[in-house]
């Protein structure tokens, strides 16, 4: 089985995602290759990567799933598996990818059972699905949080230029808001410190999080409530409309832990509460628990460190 990984857009550097997608997509048993939109090079150094294709037509350059699509499926004749991160990416282009070869996506796999059965979460991560799809060609997302990442360094992959179909005239890229953090990436970080609606505004989302996080060197995530309240950015959202984590260590502060945010980040390592409803369900999933008023504890434990 050859099968293809698209990489998730990161400059002209290898993600992460792409790192664990490489993982899954070894799991299958055949040669993988990868397809990137830019930084061929730095892909070609990924270990067991046999060979980069890389799309370099200014149609591709900003990702757009219209053009994208088009160009993984015409490269599918050669390829019995396309692989790509179950990132806000990969979930707008791989259904266009499985709609156009006409097959069913398996969508967020956490573990590969066989060249055709897969393993994914179902009900919020409340129940395991074993999966076995029956179409020729296969098209996966993957949840990249249960994959180890595969070497950056080491491979010496062969790179070729893709020709496709380029721009669609579908859809056009108009501008780029992003917001720049000398934090670590919400998706990758060791240490993540969140902050649910307990918090009250944004403000004191600021005053009582962030120097925590910065004394742990954490990236900052937040429930929903507290990114619909207008707390944060819709980009720190941890949870199952939101990403998915699974760090060192998670700590969670004024979260009540609703079955969608548990969906984002039981998988953390260690899992640190803080919250002064002895019931509320975050602790139970937490390691260590703590039912206490954030606004005392949080400073104190601010302090201490």
């Amino acid at each position: 089985m050859t099968v293809l990984v698209f990489a998730e857009p990161h400059g002209d550097s290898v993600s992460d995602a792409t790192l664990a997608t490489v993982t899954a997509a070894a799991a299958l048993g055949g040669p993988v290759h990868i397809l990137a939109l830019g930084a061929g090079d730095a892909h070609a150094s990924i270990a067991g990567v046999e060979k980069v294709i890389v799309a370099d037509d200014a149609a591709y350059a900003n990702g757009l799933a219209e053009n994208v699509a088009p160009l993984i499926s015409g490269l599918m004749d050669g390829y019995d598996a396309v692989l790509a991160p179950a990132t806000t990416t990969g979930k707008n282009i791989m259904p266009r990818v499985a709609a156009q070869l006409d097959v069913m996506q398996v969508s967020d796999i956490i573990s590969v059972e066989g060249p055709k059965t897969f393993k994914r979460p179902i009900y919020a991560g409340n129940a395991i699905a074993t999966v076995e799809s029956s179409d020729a060609k296969l098209v996966i997302t993957v949840r990249t949080t249960a994959f180890d990442k595969a070497a950056a360094e080491g491979g010496s992959a062969a790179v070729e230029a893709a020709a496709g179909p380029g721009d669609a005239g579908l859809s056009s890229f108009v501008g780029l808001d992003a917001v720049e953090s000398d934090r670590p990436e919400l998706t990758s970080a060791g240490i993540i410190v969140s902050g649910g609606r307990a918090l009250k505004d944004g403000p004191t989302f600021e005053q009582y999080i962030t120097p925590l996080a910065d004394k742990l060197g954490a990236a900052i995530g937040a429930s929903r409530a507290a990114v619909d309240a207008g707390y944060v950015p819709n980009d720190y959202q941890v949870g199952q409309t939101g990403k998915i984590v699974a760090p060192d260590v998670y700590i969670a502060i004024g979260i009540s832990g609703a079955i969608q945010h548990l969906a984002g980040m039981k998988d953390s390592k260690t899992i640190v509460a803080i919250n002064k409803d002895p019931d509320a369900p975050i602790f139970q999933v937490a390691d260590i628990g703590l039912v206490a008023d954030l606004f005392n504890a949080v400073p104190e434990l601010t302090e201490k460190l």
